[in-house]
């Protein structure tokens, strides 16, 4: 899994998988979409006016849990 951030075009982009096969987009609001391949994998999903959107609650930081370790980890994004 991987995510990056465009700060030129302020879009965020989630990434479960890379594209081996072709994707549709699915607009689900003005700010969200998601690539989806015909057997119904999401490929990723795509913020708009992401700095928006990733500030959150948390003031930027993107919280990682490992619910079955017990384990929080935060990373400040920057944005």
């Amino acid at each position: 899994m991987k995510l990056t951030y465009d700060p030129r075009r302020n879009i965020g982009y989630l990434r479960f998988h890379e594209k081996t096969a072709e994707v549709e987009t699915i607009q689900v609001s003005g700010s969200l979409n998601v690539d989806i391949a015909a057997d119904g994998t999401i490929y990723g999903i795509e913020l708009l006016d992401a700095n928006q959107q990733l500030r959150g609650d948390n003031g930027g930081h993107f919280v990682i849990v490992n619910e079955a370790a017990g384990k929080t980890d935060n990373i400040a994004l920057g944005i």
